[in-house]
């Protein structure tokens, strides 16, 4: 029966485009021509975590978006998001869970257009068999370079939505930025760079970093440090390491990301997994961060990445990015190119996360 209920849905959504000439077609992240209907007020995004945050600061409201992964609203409810768009708190999650999409859920959404994880061919092969247009969005194709990713999807989000076009003044601040920082950056000579070590989920059970093949390793070129983990060839969060590894390389920074739990006391008090980090240097100088979330978690690409960027190379190299005020430059960046005031208690709340920042992420 259920099945039948989907095929009579997915049956009317196609009449219904076809009975609805396109807008206009254009070419998504994974190269598929898709044809936009003319009207898009209902958004539903699948797989790409980041995203519903994306399209909410560049349209500058929530309201389209009527389906969004448990993980986006989790970091939702944690960031600043759902007090700046609190419209984003009344979207449905029980459509999808990591990769998993039950289509018949998302079809009772009624979108008109689906953003989904480029790659995934099956899942946007179900969604455009319910007649429904998808766009796939890709975190992976420009080889993990987060500025230039984020870049991207702004483009196709301008494709999409003219009216709300950005994306020439958002790539040129994030060009200058990275601009500014390699002026600086690029007079530390090679032996003298910072080890850098990112754990991006960490527990009892287990401890996932960034090797060379994920957003770890932009970041650490980004700032002219050195990824101590740069050897573990496994791609994303597949990066499994253990506490020997972490000895040997002996990081002189430690960023954790909001996909996991921990926080830095977890490592200063040793509260994880039976190890015993005292004798790390990123420990002893106290040198271990939790990672900003403004309007995602700020590991990945998002509308927090240029001011990411410049919070990470002031952590890594304090004296030489000491002239850097960081809560200026935050809500200058936030009023300038999206018209969003933040407050001082927000800005303190993006870079003071507890452990509720990871709450929907499961891996």
């Amino acid at each position: 029966m259920k099945i039948f209920a989907a095929l009579l849905m997915g049956a009317m959504i196609l009449a219904n485009c076809a009975g609805a000439e396109a807008a206009r077609v254009i070419t998504d992240e994974n190269g598929d021509r898709v044809a936009l209907p003319e009207k898009i007020e209902r958004i539903a995004v699948v797989g790409i975590l980041p995203f519903p945050s994306v399209v909410t600061v560049f349209l500058g409201s929530a309201e389209k978006l009527v389906g969004i992964p448990p993980a986006s609203m989790g970091a939702a409810k944690a960031g600043l998001l759902g007090e700046l768009f609190p419209e984003i708190l009344k979207a449905r999650t029980e459509y999808t869970a990591g990769l998993d999409l039950n289509i018949e859920e998302l079809m009772k959404l009624r979108p008109d257009l689906v953003f989904y994880l480029a790659g995934s061919k099956e899942m946007g092969k179900m969604i455009k068999n319910a007649g429904i247009p998808a766009v796939a969005i890709s975190p992976t194709k420009w080889n993990y370079d987060v500025l230039r990713t984020y870049d991207e999807w702004i483009k196709t989000l301008s494709q999409i939505f003219p009216e709300s076009a950005k994306s020439k003044e958002v790539s040129a601040y994030s060009k200058k930025v990275y601009a500014d920082i390699q002026k600086k950056v690029e007079k530390i000579k090679p032996e003298e760079r910072k080890k850098v070590l990112f754990l991006f989920q960490y527990d009892d059970k287990r401890m996932v970093t960034s090797g060379r093949s994920f957003f770890g390793q932009y970041w650490c070129d980004a700032v002219g440090a050195k990824n101590a983990a740069e050897e573990v060839p496994a791609d994303n969060s597949n990066a499994m390491i253990t506490m020997e590894q972490v000895y040997k390389w002996n990081p002189d920074v430690i960023f954790i990301t909001n996909f996991t739990p921990a926080l830095p006391d977890d490592l200063y008090k040793n509260r994880i997994g039976g190890h015993n980090w005292d004798n790390v240097k990123a420990v002893k100088e106290r040198a271990v961060y939790k990672m900003p979330l403004g309007t995602y978690r700020s590991y990945t690409p998002g509308a927090d990445t240029p001011v990411t960027l410049m919070w990470m190379a002031q952590k890594v190299y304090p004296a030489l990015f000491k002239n850097i005020d960081m809560k200026k430059e935050v809500r200058d960046y936030y009023k300038r190119l999206y018209g969003i005031t933040l407050s001082e208690t927000q800005i303190k709340q993006m870079y003071n996360q507890g452990r509720a920042s990871a709450a929907g992420f499961t891996k």
